[in-house]
Parts: structure tokens; C-alpha cells; sequence
């Protein structure tokens, strides 16, 4: 499934099924296929998700450092934030300009 995000304060950003759940599961918020991020909300989604996304790179760092096989190498490639971002900045956008951000509708 796709899920497509949609905001007046920038672009929408579209995302599969995968990553929306795994970003919701870092919110702490169901993933329903219609919903609203309100404007009341969204400062500490996006604080969670930074938080979430710095804990990912020290963690992938740390398997780095330790010089695991080529396989973990490969999921350095997957990165939390790398995949996030386009959700982030929309999320910041948003909060900047007192906009939702809906999906769904």
C-alpha cells in the first residue's frame, strides 16, 4: 500500500507501506489509511523522530566500529533517516506554518 501525505505548508510526500508503519510505530500512533497529524501534536512527533533517527545512526555507527560482515554493511544502506527525510521536512514545514498534515483525503 501507499500512503500519500499531504500538507498546504509544502509538497506531498508519498511513502510505502513499510516505512509509514515503521515511522508510526516510532510515533507511537496507529496507521490508519485516513488520519491527521494536528498542528497541536506535531512539535513532539517531530522531536520523536529526530530522537528516533539519531538513535538509529549511533546504533549503525556502533556496528560499523565493530566491523561486522559485508551483510550488516549492506543495512547501513537503510538508513532510519535517509528514509525519513522527505516525512520530516514535511512534518517541519507544517509546524512552521500552523498547517496539518492529512493522508487519506
Amino acid at each position: 500500500m501507499i500512503y500519500q501525505f499531504r500538507s498546504k505548508a509544502g509538497p506531498d510526500v508519498i511513502m510505502l507501506a513499510d516505512l509509514t508503519k515503521r515511522i508510526f510505530d516510532i510515533l507511537g500512533r496507529p496507521l490508519e489509511s485516513r488520519g491527521i497529524l494536528t498542528v497541536e501534536h506535531l512539535p513532539n512527533l517531530i522531536t520523536t523522530l529526530e530522537t528516533a533517527i539519531l538513535k538509529d545512526l549511533e546504533e549503525r555507527s556502533k556496528v560499523q566500529e565493530e566491523g561486522k560482515d559485508g551483510s550488516e554493511k549492506m543495512k547501513l544502506a537503510d538508513r532510519l533517516g535517509q528514509r525519513a527525510y522527505p516525512f520530516l521536512e514535511l512534518m517541519k514545514q507544517a509546524n512552521a506554518k500552523d498547517e496539518p498534515v492529512m493522508w487519506g483525503v
